[in-house]
């Protein structure tokens, strides 16, 4: 009952977060890689060459979001959405009409950018910003937009392969983000400026102060949990960029494996909820301690899974993962850090995820070419997952005392 008295007092801000995360879909690896297959054909490239324009071009994604995560500080969401969508749309037209791989380069970039990037930024840094005491239910339901385009555009574009070329699902992809943007601008005519917090109402981080970038990227704590931030973005992107590699080796059809996505995203949803619900509950400390383990667990079933049903079982846990991500992770850097500098530090922060899907791809695509297949490195990634859990807790117990309340 909260969550439904919490939506309907805040519809037009949470639907506003939603279409952002939403929209950034079309810059997300899951979506990407739909279309593995066909730019490797289209190409000439190899699963190695494949991943290492992918990380090349995220690379270069993670280094702007650096500069381009700032700009949250500075403009209204709506003008900032305006040109980021732009982008976005002409980024997707790119990938239609290009015939070069040098120049694949930079539509992986302009797409990670606007969409991974610069979209998923606006939605969770909004939200924090908007909402204080609720910032867990905020994210939560804003994040249902990651949540829906999971579930929405990997079946539903599939299912066009059948009766399209698949550069011209690029333009239809590109005429959706264009679409949307009228509805975004709608709902934001209203819309609270960055700085429409009074100075008394924004909450302080560790030591009762508001840390700048520079203090926080000197911080023991920010290091600690850098795996943190990295993991889940590096191997979950693996995981959806090489699923067509992953069905062909276990042996499954695309499509069954496909259409597993509403189960995940089910899934996800759910752990979503609970997890904004606990967090507002009790602090989000409690919570980025358990973050890392679903996502270990759910590694080591699909590496030994045989079966559709199997796989779906590791989507499942997976999804418990991605759900609790998607708050826990956004919400800690206003709790510790402030949120008057929340867009500059959480810049960084996105930076670090969208380096860590650019390793993802390149690290598991030059593996397969040297004879290791994706479900052998299942295992060693569900160890790394263990280990950022272990240094995420251990930089809450040194540095929870430190928090005033």
């Amino acid at each position: 009952m909260d969550y439904i008295r919490f939506l309907r007092a805040n519809w037009l801000f949470l639907l506003a977060g939603f279409l952002l995360t939403f929209t950034s879909s079309y810059g997300q690896t899951y979506f990407i890689s739909l279309f593995a297959g066909e730019i490797k054909t289209d190409f000439g490239l190899s699963d190695g060459q494949w991943g290492g324009i992918y990380t090349i071009g995220t690379t270069m994604s993670a280094v702007a979001m650096v500069w381009a995560g700032v700009l949250t500080d500075r403009f209204r969401v709506r003008v900032l959405a305006l040109a980021v969508m732009l982008g976005l749309a002409a980024a997707c037209i790119a990938m239609a009409v290009n015939t070069s791989w040098v120049l694949l380069i930079l539509v992986i970039f302009a797409l990670r950018l606007m969409g991974q990037g610069m979209l998923s930024q606006l939605g969770s840094v909004a939200m924090v910003r908007w909402f204080e005491a609720t910032r867990g239910k905020a994210l939560s339901l804003a994040s249902m937009g990651f949540a829906a385009g999971q579930a929405i555009l990997p079946i539903a574009f599939v299912a066009l392969f059948a009766v399209a070329n698949w550069r011209s699902l690029w333009v239809l992809a590109a005429g959706l983000i264009v679409l949307t943007i009228p509805f975004l601008l709608l709902l934001l005519r209203q819309e609270r400026t960055p700085q429409s917090m009074a100075a008394e109402a924004q909450i302080a981080g560790m030591g009762g102060r508001h840390w700048t970038r520079a203090e926080t990227l000197r911080s023991g704590l920010f290091f600690l949990m850098i795996p943190m931030i990295v993991g889940p973005s590096a191997w979950g992107t693996a995981l959806f960029f090489q699923q067509v590699h992953l069905v062909e080796v276990k042996g499954w059809e695309l499509v069954a494996y496909v259409a597993l996505m509403p189960v995940y995203t089910v899934s996800s949803i759910a752990a979503t909820f609970v997890s904004g619900w606990a967090i507002d509950r009790f602090g989000v400390s409690k919570i980025v301690p358990f973050q890392m383990l679903p996502f270990a667990l759910s590694f080591a079933v699909l590496a030994f899974a045989d079966t559709i049903a199997m796989a779906g079982v590791g989507l499942v846990i997976f999804g418990v993962g991605q759900g609790m991500q998607s708050t826990a992770t956004s919400a800690f850097w206003s709790e510790y850090f402030g949120t008057r500098h929340i867009g500059s530090i959480k810049s960084v922060a996105a930076a670090l995820m969208v380096f860590g899907s650019a390793i993802g791809p390149g690290v598991t695509g030059a593996l397969i070419d040297y004879g290791i297949d994706f479900p052998q490195q299942m295992l060693p990634i569900s160890v790394y997952y263990f280990i950022a859990a272990a240094l995420a807790t251990t930089g809450i117990i040194r540095y929870r005392s430190t928090l005033n309340r």
